[in-house]
């Protein structure tokens, strides 16, 4: 947390303090009155008094204190989310993809952790889909209808031909606004090798306020090939880490279909939410005043108001 005038911060700690003091010490004296009284009912009637008149003096001071660190104007930074946010999915397609070792295929657990994404990001949020190999393709405009995005991922082409992970990135930038909470999920599990330069591509678009998060599907070093080829099917992590880095956002590899769709559903709440400054001047003087109304008009009722 932190203050707008740290020194009316502190001065208010200062005033409730010496208000609880001040109240200690009336209610001492007042006790000491009491035993030098020679009526027994009137020193039963200060000492059934004292725990009400300590509560009291304890909510007043927290009503006091909240009313003067209001003045102080207090503020926290919260992770909040934005319910008119805009993300596109980039969904790799390239032949890789038919690799079998994510049961049943890379293929099929990306779209299946796509839909999950989509049912999962909060409502207003305008989602698009892009679908590459060596090249990208965008699968529909932007929009907050959540069965038009899933009816998108129909549109998914089968596994073919290369990785073209720069001209994704640029395609999902050319759908999204220029303001607002933006940002681009990519899921590959290839290494780039068509289209423009990827990291290139990552910070000019980072640098404009969207942010990117990565996704690596598949197993490094399992040993499995790229259907209808002799390559290995590997994941350039270094590279994905970089254009995640590059657009403010993070990389995490998956090794499994579940895996997945846990790391997309994640996502769909992570990449619709922002830092902000959160003022609660308003809030802090609205607890002091109810504090102390309250606090006053059950003493009064109670007749137990110094």
């Amino acid at each position: 947390m932190t203050f707008a005038y740290p020194f009316v911060a502190l001065g208010a700690l200062v005033v409730a303090i010496a208000f609880a003091a001040l109240a200690w010490a009336a209610e001492r004296r007042t006790r000491a009155a009491a035993l030098d009284y020679s009526q027994l009912a009137f020193l039963e009637a200060v000492a059934g008094r004292t725990p009400w008149s300590l509560a009291f003096a304890g909510v007043w001071t927290a009503a006091i204190l909240l009313l003067g660190l209001a003045l102080a104007r207090p503020s926290v930074q919260a992770v909040l989310p934005v319910h008119d946010g805009a993300v596109v999915l980039c969904i790799d397609t390239s032949g890789s993809m038919a690799s079998a070792d994510v049961d049943p295929s890379r293929a099929d657990a990306a779209r299946a952790a796509a839909a999950t994404f989509i049912a999962t990001v909060p409502a207003g949020t305008r989602i698009g889909v892009v679908a590459f190999s060596a090249s990208a393709i965008p699968l529909g405009p932007l929009t907050d209808d959540r069965a038009t995005a899933t009816d998108d991922l129909g549109r998914i082409p089968p596994p073919n031909g290369g990785t073209a992970i720069g001209d994704a990135l640029a395609a999902a930038a050319d759908l999204l606004p220029s303001v607002g909470r933006r940002a681009i999920v990519l899921v590959t599990d290839g290494v780039n090798n068509a289209g423009r330069d990827p990291l290139e591509a990552a910070q000019t678009i980072g640098a404009s306020g969207v942010a990117i998060f990565t996704v690596g599907i598949g197993t490094n070093g399992s040993g499995q090939l790229i259907p209808g080829t002799g390559e290995s099917a590997e994941i350039d992590e270094d590279a994905l880490r970089q254009i995640a880095a590059a657009g403010n956002g993070t990389y995490a590899r998956v090794g499994d279909a579940g895996e997945l769709r846990s790391r997309l559903a994640a996502l769909a709440q992570t990449t619709v939410r922002e830092r902000r400054h959160v003022d609660l001047a308003l809030p802090a003087a609205i607890a002091g005043g109810v504090l102390g109304t309250l606090a006053t008009i059950v003493a009064l009722a109670l007749g137990r108001f110094p």
